[in-house]
This record gives C-alpha cells, sequence and structure tokens, in this order.
C-alpha cells in the first residue's frame, strides 16, 4: 500500500501520521449525492417540533439551534456511532471510502451510499457541499487539549464555523469509557432512546467483555502486549498514555510495553518511530496492530525482522482501532478480541 504519512510532522501531522492515531491514507476522494433514508423527514418533522436544543462539549462550548439538528454532518466515526444509537447523519468527512469503493474500518455498519462525502482524506473538506447541505450541527472528535476539530482543514476552519455550530467530543488522554458515555449523552440530545433493547444489551457486552479483559489480565499478568501501527519505512510503537483504548486497557490489567519518555518525545507522547531494523527493539507476546486501512496489516508485511518476531511467529497479533467508534456495540469487540488473545497467549518473549 503507498506510504502518505506527512513529511514533516506538525502538530496536527503527528496526529496524522498514525502509531496512534489516523494519517492520510491514498483513498478515493468521493462525494456522493445525498440519497437519506426514508426517515429522515419524520425525524425533521420530529426535530422541528422538539424546540431548542443545546449541547456542551468537551472544548467547554455550547452548541445551540432552535430545534433538534436533523441535519448533522460529523465526522466518519462519529456519524458510525450515532448510527449505532439510531441518529442519521446526512453528510461525513474523513476516511469513508478505500480505493476500490468499500466502506472504511470507520464507517461501522453506516451506509456511505446514503450519506454525501465531503472530504474523505487529511486536509480535504468540500466546504461548498458542506453549505449545500444546509447543516444545522458539525461533530467531531478531539485529539489535543487545545479543542482542534479533528478533520477540520486549519486553512479553512473559520469559514466552516460560521455554517453551523460545532460539537467537539474528546478523546485525548482520558479513558475509553468516558468518550462512550459523552457520546451517547450527546446521541440522547439528538433524540436517541438511550434505554432501548438494543443501546442497553450493547452496553451490557461492553461491561461483560471489561470484566473479562480485567479477569484474562488478572490469571497471565506477565503477557506483554505491544501496540503498533506499520508503514512502508518506519514502525510505530504507541505508548498507553493520551490513547483512549490504551488507557482504559491497562487500567483493565494489561501489561503493554512502554517506550520512554524520551522516545516518544518527538511525537508529543503518542509513539516511537523505529526503522523496520529495529522492529525487535521491544520482547512482547500479544501484538495488537492498527487495522485502518491507512496502515499496513500484518499480512501484508513482507520485512524479515517482522515475521521473526516470537509473537508473530506464535500466532498471537490481533488487530486494533486507534480511533475507536464511540459506540458500545463497536467498542465491546475490541475489548473481546483482546481478552481472548491474551487468555490463548504463550508466553514466548
Amino acid at each position: 500500500m503507498p506510504n502518505a504519512r506527512a513529511a514533516h510532522l506538525t502538530r496536527r501531522g503527528i496526529l496524522a501520521a498514525g502509531g496512534a492515531l489516523g494519517l492520510g491514507a491514498v483513498l478515493a476522494a468521493c462525494g456522493d449525492e445525498d440519497t437519506s433514508s426514508s426517515t429522515g423527514s419524520d425525524k425533521e418533522t420530529a426535530a422541528a417540533e422538539s424546540g431548542p436544543w443545546s449541547f456542551k462539549d468537551d472544548r467547554g462550548e455550547t452548541a445551540k439551534t432552535d430545534k433538534t439538528p436533523a441535519n448533522i454532518v460529523a465526522f466518519i466515526g462519529v456519524g458510525a456511532a450515532l448510527f449505532d444509537y439510531g441518529i442519521d447523519v446526512k453528510g461525513v468527512f474523513g476516511p469513508t471510502k478505500t480505493t476500490d469503493g468499500k466502506a472504511d474500518v470507520q464507517a461501522g455498519d453506516l451506509d456511505i451510499s446514503k450519506v454525501t462525502v465531503i472530504g474523505n482524506v487529511w486536509d480535504e473538506f468540500s466546504v461548498e457541499k458542506y453549505a449545500a447541505l444546509a447543516p444545522d450541527v458539525l461533530i467531531t472528535t478531539l485529539f489535543d487539549d487545545a479543542g482542534t476539530l479533528w478533520y477540520v482543514p486549519e486553512a479553512s476552519k473559520d469559514k466552516i464555523a460560521k455554517l453551523a455550530p460545532s460539537v467537539g467530543i474528546s478523546a485525548y488522554d482520558r479513558q475509553l469509557t468516558e468518550p462512550l458515555q459523552r457520546m451517547l449523552e450527546l446521541a440522547k440530545s439528538l433524540g436517541a432512546d438511550v434505554e432501548s433493547e438494543k443501546i442497553t444489551t450493547a452496553k451490557k457486552r461492553f461491561e461483560d467483555a471489561a470484566a473479562r479483559l480485567r479477569a484474562a489480565t488478572k490469571s497471565k499478568p506477565d503477557i506483554k502486549v505491544l501496540a503498533g501501527s506499520a508503514s512502508q519505512d518506519i514502525f510505530y510503537v504507541s505508548g498507553s498514555n493520551l490513547s483512549i483504548d490504551l488507557e482504559y486497557f491497562k487500567a483493565l490489567g494489561v501489561n503493554f510495553v512502554e517506550p520512554s519518555a524520551a522516545a516518544l518525545k518527538a511525537s508529543g507522547g503518542w509513539f516511537e518511530n523505529l526503522s523496520w531494523e529495529n522492529v525487535d527493539k521491544y520482547d512482547a507476546d500479544v501484538i495488537i496492530m492498527d487495522n485502518r486501512t491507512s496502515a499496513i496489516q500484518p499480512d501484508a508485511i513482507e520485512e524479515a525482522t517482522w515475521k521473526k518476531l516470537p509473537a508473530v511467529e506464535a500466532g498471537q497479533v490481533v488487530g486494533r482501532n486507534p480511533e475507536p467508534i464511540l459506540s458500545y456495540d463497536k467498542c465491546a469487540p475490541l475489548l473481546e478480541e483482546l481478552a481472548e488473545a491474551i487468555e490463548n497467549a504463550k508466553k514466548v518473549s
């Protein structure tokens, strides 16, 4: 897969580079016309009758509209989470389609043929398409403490801000349970029935999966787990701080390989860059690998040093989404897969 990592790692470039977060993949630029589902008009009618709406986001800013938003535009992962809660979005931006036209992993169960794609790669955001949707609100995530809206281009952010209020849900330096709860609160404000059987069942599954992972780490505390991401020239080893999934997994007892603070410094604390010649720097029993289309997947890695890693030889490599879709339905399997990997892992380091 062609490498599209930023050559110069600015603050946002670091986030875009992967390992800890997303890099700009070589994806097809898309702009599908909006073909909203048949429930859209009903939702808009209900929204019009709902009266004023407001939501205080994780920047401390309150988005306000005179009715519950019906024309929602969101980062693709946020759109996927809202879909799981029964909330439709009209437009999305961020990695939505792969080069072969299929839905990106970050789209979850969202039908990407029924939304307008206003940007598919890093720094791509059609202000014209956004305006044409007559947006009521823009919703995305935050990956720093400065309130930077994820995947909203720096060059056009002021124009975008004038068209509709925005909401940012923080996915930075906290445990996964916090942004999950915040996304649920946001969905509720938008009309989701958070007491529905589907949602309560998904939340119970997540809680059970967390208990299972805690039990697995307690029974095998010596199993060391490394979080990695692969590019053409660099292997990224994530530290367990800052990332919402790794912080939560660590709280549940996962024994992570931890790069030193000095090694993490160049990326602002997210990850250490290793050449493929040095990919064996750390001993690990289980490797969890970035499963987004922006990263090279394990079965496509040809480097001999990778293939000789004990965890790779033992088949103890599983996927990880460094940008989890923030619904209980999508996060429960992440816990289950890691728990199973630790339960079945042999000590090879």
